[in-house]
């Protein structure tokens, strides 16, 4: 008799390791650049990218108000967007305010600035399953996705024998690897 037939169990573990690994490669992809993403929130934004543009639409008259002003700005632009508000911070610049972005105006010269962010679709949607902004349904879905990632680590255990496996070199990388997390933590909790 086979040692895989006296125990049944380690082929039950195998076909469902895979199985799980297979179903769980999607939700890996993007908790893993997600998770990329957000790490580095102090160098880069990683929902909207920042964009810089500048535009001359001639002269505007200082003395119009600031309603007048924003409009004939906007209509010279081909702004069609009502903005959410505009005011002059000195007689010779106005600023509108608009939902992408700011426009200031260099009224004697007529220069624009526009400064705004552009929405990273992808990645801005794929932080958002991260950190579970839509609730609902989807927090059932993380949850069995985090269950699913447990039973992947502990099957994975078991998956080889010998000296390869848990008893052997394997113990020495699960005990690596736990004591990573574990290091840090204390090192972070008590010693920093």
């Amino acid at each position: 008799m086979s040692p895989d037939a006296r125990r049944p169990w380690r082929r039950w573990n195998t076909a469902l390791h895979r199985d799980i690994g297979y179903l769980a490669v999607g939700l890996t992809l993007v908790y893993a650049l997600s998770g990329l993403a957000v790490n580095h929130m102090a160098h880069w934004n990683p929902n909207y990218r920042r964009t810089v543009k500048t535009f001359d639409v001639g002269p505007l008259d200082p003395q119009l108000p600031e309603e007048e002003l924003a409009a004939q700005t906007l209509t010279r632009l081909r702004v069609s967007e009502k903005p959410r508000s505009a005011f002059q911070p000195d007689p010779d610049s106005l600023e509108i305010y608009l939902k992408e972005g700011k426009y200031s105006v260099d009224l004697p010269t007529g220069k624009v600035l526009f400064e705004g962010t552009v929405p990273r679709p992808v990645l801005m949607a794929m932080n958002r399953l991260h950190l579970n902004a839509p609730k609902q349904a989807w927090t059932w879905i993380a949850d069995a996705y985090a269950i699913s990632l447990a039973f992947l680590a502990l099957s994975g255990l078991f998956i080889l024998r010998g000296k390869n496996g848990i008893t052997g070199r394997g113990a020495w990388l699960t005990t690596l690897g736990c004591a990573i997390p574990v290091g840090y933590w204390i090192w972070w909790a008590y010693l920093t």
